[in-house]
């Protein structure tokens, strides 16, 4: 039977080792590439393919939620394992309705992961058991049901400028790394502040903060 393939992104190296190590001692899962930031999880899953992501829910400049929903628009979406710290009610909520497979609390990750992966290659949801399915499958429907939120109407591009600039970075560095006009980005951000009625920097950095754009351990 032909292996699953699996692209590591996290942006801690020692991390990525340690998943490799326990996922490449099972004969039918193979690691086929290695990511350190949701910007380049999202492009080296267009170039390789492969059939599960295992995604950090915390990386600078592009968070795990972010890339996850970047990857379900590619030709080929792979089914995307949400890694976290935290195995609270609105992360979980914020992984799914990205259109995460799988989420997985990296305390866990030992015992856990493995069959988190081969459980969403079968094409079924998986949860950590710490996690209330419960209670995330009644929240999940009330969210699917009510009006979008501010953060909804963000366009992908808005919610990459809103991290960037919740990172503390200026709008040069934005422009350069997003390949786009500071123009372009000033514009972004003027129709951010709009959107969310925020009307400063420290608005946006305790926004992206609240709602788990940005950790305060990046």
């Amino acid at each position: 039977m032909k292996p699953t393939t699996i692209l590591l992104a996290d942006d801690h190296t020692i991390v990525r080792q340690g998943l490799r190590a326990v996922l490449e001692g099972e004969p039918d899962l193979e690691v086929v590439g290695e990511a350190s930031d949701g910007r380049a999880a999202v492009r080296t899953a267009r170039e390789l393919r492969p059939e599960v992501v295992i995604m950090d829910i915390a990386m600078p400049g592009l968070n795990g939620i972010e890339a996850t929903r970047q990857v379900q628009r590619l030709a080929h979406p792979p089914r995307v394992i949400i890694l976290s710290m935290y195995a609270d009610l609105e992360h979980v909520l914020h992984a799914v309705l990205a259109g995460a497979s799988g989420y997985v609390r990296k305390q866990d990750a030992d015992s856990e992961l493995v069959l988190a992966v081969r459980t969403g290659r079968a094409d079924q949801p998986f949860l950590s058991p710490s996690v209330d399915r419960r209670l995330v499958e009644e929240h999940l429907r009330a969210a699917q049901a009510r009006a979008p939120d501010a953060y909804q109407l963000l366009t992908p591009r808005e919610r990459e400028v809103l991290q960037l600039v919740a990172e503390g970075k200026p709008n040069k560095q934005v422009a350069a790394m997003l390949g786009i006009a500071v123009r372009t980005v000033e514009a972004h951000r003027a129709s951010i502040m709009r959107k969310l009625d925020i009307a400063d920097q420290a608005g946006l950095v305790r926004y992206a903060i609240r709602e788990g754009i940005v950790s305060l351990d990046l």
